[in-house]
């Protein structure tokens, strides 16, 4: 079963070998056993049920929660040569007869459906009666009512155990502690499953967290150095999602919004702009991104503070997906914590609920306030274990400097208690520097012991002491008080002087600028210029076809092409993400590029130019004397030309007949697709080019395709 796994992994995916647990899951799988599988964002979950689906008989049903997370994998495998369809409410009743019709003639291989049809009893009468090879639930944790994307829907999914007995299911998952876990296998009845727990590490992404200043003159110059790659920027609220999109617009980012207030269909439009789009920032609520599957976000950055570290570990983890270096930036003050904390109160759910939100919440904060390195913090709320620091993350690169504060903190605490534990920070803090205000007088404030016994601190850092005081647990905000500070139980040890205290010294504020990202060092100087070709040509592509530009090759693998330079078809064909279908699709137009190394927008732009000489009558050569260009670039736009039927083959050739028969016998003898231009190369030595040859292999194609 892995040898053939293997084949399906290089012919149609283009990888020469699995990563990880991959190979296990897909066997497990195609076995006929059930599995759940816990694997980061960009591990190569999709593949754990995709091989298996190639490899068993009949049709997989993928439970997927998210139109536009359907559709990208749709035309993902669509390019790929494989036949998948999407099943959903955008579709009217003709579309869906029609997809019906087709399933049931066995022409489908992967439907992808959402959960709330799924369940339907019509739809699940109609799977009841076709050979079901597999059922893959993605986005497994929306099952758990205790998960920030419980879908209700999740939970009718345990009755496909009974309803199909002999069917193997896999469940996915990308977030997903001990508890949610347990939940995933009771509610799916996935008691049989074997388990299958891939590290939580995303060793690509660089971590840095930043105390909440100016926050947007520190998005800026975080941005300053990212200037054309796409990312995410998270707000808390709606309102702060228009107006930081409308700022970034004002200072010369390609920035929209994305929150649940706007209208359906301009949320789609944003969605669909976001992924066919390159260097596009999206400024958006949480409400955007569970899924999408664009491979090359280079950074996601926080506005506010997340929720839970859940929350934070699945929105950084839209980044970088591909594999290349990105970033997670994060600046957060008190002000976010008060927001969650009255988000949180003012929430529906029992008190045991709360008190379980609020300790994600603490846990959230400990991160922000951490002095050790960051992954190990991070794994370690996962249950996993990092041996050594990683080296990728603030705290690891630039070092974090503590200063023991036992004595301050005792002076802060000691206001907030002596002034009434009903007073914020700016308050408390006049009252610590001695500040000779109306207010404090008023209060009567400057009789208190504690009136200007902190003058040997700063404002700044008496501001960053308090945040640093309530992420600790030592004082709580009073929601019923306005948001004032008051004491808590834990900082009696503190204050009866039991214990000491270090906390980290803040140094953002003296930080010159922004540090470097290291997906901007991705290519070489002197290779620039070719790069910026190679995602033309993508791009362009892209467009043709009606896909996302990562659908027609993710960044990795163009950073393959640099990097080994391939001068031939079957150099193209080792190039990892390059399979038989996008090498005979696309193969010849990115050797172009490579050879040329010339902005492809222009060789690209011939091909308008090129398609109405060839139906005036020139031939190749004389076309590519008129275009100044290679023959060997004219007959790659010819046969992208007739792929795209905007060329026939007469008008671009002039064979004789009967070599032209011949031609098409030696391409059909082969069984199924259609063998390449490489294979069938040697057979013609000496009478046609390998040009010639991909013109014709491109005109059967299209017949082909044509009678499917």
């Amino acid at each position: 079963m892995l040898d053939q796994a293997q084949k399906v992994l290089k012919a149609v995916f283009g990888y020469d070998a699995f990563r990880g647990e991959q190979a296990a899951i897909i066997q497990r799988v195609a076995e006929g056993g059930d599995a759940l599988v816990l694997m980061p964002t960009g591990g190569g979950k999709s593949l754990c049920f995709q091989v298996p689906a190639l490899l068993r008989e009949g049709l997989t049903v993928v439970v997927s929660p998210l139109i536009a997370l359907m559709d990208d994998q749709v035309a993902t495998l669509d390019e790929l040569g494989v036949a998948a369809v999407a099943l959903n409410s955008t579709q009217d009743a003709g579309q869906q007869r029609e997809i019906a019709q087709r399933i049931r003639a066995g022409e489908i291989k992967l439907l992808y459906v959402a959960p709330e049809r799924l369940v339907q009893p019509r739809m699940l009468n109609f799977l009841q009666g076709l050979k079901i090879a597999l059922f893959a639930i993605d986005e497994a944790h929306c099952v758990s009512q205790w998960g920030h994307d419980f879908r209700p829907e999740y939970l009718q999914l345990g009755q496909l155990a009974e309803l199909f007995p002999g069917v193997p299911r896999i469940a996915l998952t990308a977030t997903a502690d001990l508890r949610t876990r347990e939940e995933i296998i009771q509610r799916l009845h996935l008691q049989g499953a074997e388990r299958f727990l891939a590290s939580f590490d995303r060793p690509n992404i660089f971590y840095r967290i930043v105390p909440k200043e100016q926050p947007r003159k520190q998005l800026l110059a975080f941005l300053g150095e990212r200037k054309g790659d796409a990312g995410i920027v998270y707000c808390l609220s709606r309102k702060k999602v228009e107006e930081v999109a409308a700022f970034l617009a004002e200072q010369g980012y390609p920035a929209l919004p994305y929150h649940a207030g706007l209208s359906n269909d301009l949320r789609a439009y944003h969605q669909k702009r976001f992924l066919n789009e390159e260097g596009l920032i999206m400024v958006a609520t949480i409400a955007f991104g569970m899924g999408i599957d664009k491979s090359n976000v280079r950074f996601v950055a926080h506005l506010d503070l997340p929720k839970s570290l859940e929350a934070y570990y699945q929105e950084t983890g839209r980044a970088g997906r591909d594999g290349l270096p990105a970033d997670a930036w994060m600046a957060y003050g008190l002000q976010d914590v008060v927001m969650l904390k009255q988000m949180l109160n003012n929430s529906e759910g029992d008190e045991r609920h709360k008190r379980v939100e609020q300790h994600k919440l603490e846990a959230m904060l400990g991160l922000c306030e951490e002095i050790r390195c960051r992954r190990q913090a991070l794994l370690a709320y996962f249950d996993e274990v990092l041996a050594q620091p990683c080296g990728n993350c603030d705290n690891c690169v630039d070092g974090v400097q503590t200063w023991d504060a036992t004595e301050p903190a005792r002076q802060a605490l000691s206001a907030i208690f002596r002034s009434g534990q009903r007073y914020g920070v700016g308050h408390l803090v006049d009252i610590l520097l001695g500040r000779d205000n109306e207010r404090v007088r008023t209060l009567g404030h400057q009789h208190l012991s504690v009136f200007g016994v902190g003058k040997a601190l700063g404002e700044g850092e008496w501001r960053t002491l308090f945040r640093q005081l309530v992420a600790r647990g030592l004082a709580d905000v009073d929601l019923d008080g306005y948001g004032g500070l008051r004491l808590t139980e834990r900082c009696r040890p503190l204050l009866r002087g039991e214990v000491g205290l270090q906390l980290r010294r803040d140094l953002s504020s003296k930080l010159p600028k922004a540090a470097a990202s290291k997906a901007s060092q991705l290519v070489r100087s002197d290779q620039r210029e070719q790069w910026e070709a190679l995602r033309s040509l993508r791009r362009k592509l892209a467009e043709e076809h009606s896909v996302p530009p990562y659908v027609i090759f993710p960044d990795s693998t163009l950073l393959e092409m640099l990097r080994q330079q391939p001068a031939s078809l079957a150099d193209m064909a080792r190039v990892s993400g390059v399979g038989a279908r996008k090498l005979e699709r696309y193969g010849e137009a990115f050797l172009a590029v490579l050879a040329n190394n010339e902005p492809v927008a222009e060789v690209v732009d011939l091909r308008h130019e090129l398609v109405s000489l060839a139906r005036a009558g020139m031939t190749p050569a004389q076309i590519a004397s008129q275009l100044k260009c290679s023959e060997k670039n004219v007959y790659t736009l010819m046969a992208e030309a007739i792929a795209s039927q905007q060329l026939s083959l007469e008008q671009a050739l002039d064979l004789p007949e009967d070599l032209l028969g011949e031609i098409q016998d030696v391409f059909l003898d082969g069984e199924g697709q259609l063998p390449s231009v490489a294979s069938v190369a040697g057979s013609f030595a000496g009478q046609v080019s390998e040009g010639v040859l991909q013109c014709v292999r491109a005109a059967l194609q299209v017949e082909f395709e044509a009678s499917q």
